[in-house]
């Protein structure tokens, strides 16, 4: 790869609690853990495979033996280079998406700055992160609540005939504000709309992703009609997917993992606050370097749910922490990262 290096291991996230969302449950989450090396210094990234990605450790192995940047005499040549990579395949995102943080983590070192100071973005504006609460019996539930007492926002996963139990089942110990993640689990619109109502209610702030994102006009009568806001996840993978889903969702979900990385997500952001949606700034279950790529884009976000790294119990490094719910920048150089011995 001529002055760039790449070395790569396979690595698997250990969750605290079994993690159930409306179609699976899964204890554990493949990630590939990448580094980029030019003159002496290095870059980290991850790309982090949850099931409906598609994408596995072996798939995303077979991409990075395809990348030759020996072409390239310079990180600073980004978009080629980051044009090159997406040009390798059609899909393969997390895959792509370990190379960009781990370019923009080495351009950050090289510059000696951190990623959100070169975008001259201010760290004081990070909404608070959400903490996720998976679908999962009452008692679980109450349990999971208890350990996010720092947070200002939970993030509830519904979807299936208990979704008015998990709601109850926080309100009697809680009153923080709640997002609520459907992933595609209601099918009749106006049950939806039933349940926007209730939930807007029980002081729920949007909801992510309600219905099927096949099911297009449902979701844009759903979004005419409800009292809150929707937010498109499945629905929303990449830039090019934006335009079409003005006046479909109130907003977006973008995560790293779907779009490629830092630089596509920040232009997602651009576009989608030029067409007056939302923005809200997810992640998967990742290891803090992922995370800490993520929250560099933070503070342009209106939602932010950058708790991944929280919810393992085996993460080998140390980026960003959360402070009483609020992710907090530091002025170490790329995205933030340190490795743990």
């Amino acid at each position: 790869m001529g002055a760039f290096t790449l070395h790569y291991q396979p690595y698997t996230l250990s969750l605290k609690h079994i993690f159930t969302v409306a179609s699976f449950s899964r204890s554990t989450t493949p990630v590939l853990l990448i580094k980029l090396s030019y003159e002496g210094l290095t870059g980290y990234g991850e790309a982090s495979m949850p099931p409906y990605l598609g994408e596995s450790q072996d798939s995303v192995i077979r991409f990075l033996q395809k990348v030759d940047l020996s072409s390239f005499q310079s990180p600073f040549q980004t978009a080629d280079i980051l044009q090159y990579i997406d040009d390798l395949s059609p899909q393969d995102t997390a895959a792509k998406a370990s190379l960009d943080i781990a370019l923009h983590d080495l351009l950050g070192k090289i510059m000696e700055q951190p990623y959100y100071k070169i975008w001259g973005l201010n760290p004081e504006n990070i909404p608070p992160t959400s903490f996720t609460i998976g679908i999962d019996t009452e008692a679980a539930i109450l349990k999971k609540v208890a350990e996010a007492h720092d947070f200002k926002i939970l993030k509830v996963k519904l979807g299936l005939d208990s979704d008015r139990m998990i709601i109850n089942t926080i309100r009697s110990v809680t009153n923080v504000p709640i997002c609520a993640d459907v992933n595609q689990g209601w099918k009749i619109k106006e049950q939806a709309l039933d349940m926007a109502h209730w939930l807007h209610e029980q002081n729920v702030l949007f909801l992510e992703q309600p219905m099927p994102k096949e099911q297009i006009d449902d979701n844009a009568w759903l979004t005419e009609h409800s009292p809150i806001p929707t937010i498109a996840d499945e629905a929303c993978q990449r830039y090019a997917d934006i335009l079409a889903l003005k006046d479909v969702y109130s907003g977006i979900n973008i995560k790293l993992m779907k779009c490629t990385g830092m630089r596509e997500a920040k232009k997602m952001i651009e576009l989608a606050q030029g067409l007056n949606m939302k923005v809200m700034l997810g992640c998967m279950t990742e290891t803090s370097c992922a995370i800490s790529a993520a929250t560099q884009l933070a503070p342009l976000a209106d939602w932010v749910d950058l708790d991944g790294a929280l919810l393992i119990d085996n993460d080998p490094y140390q980026g960003i922490t959360v402070e009483n719910g609020i992710c907090k920048l530091t002025d170490t150089p790329g995205i933030g990262l340190t490795i743990l011995p």
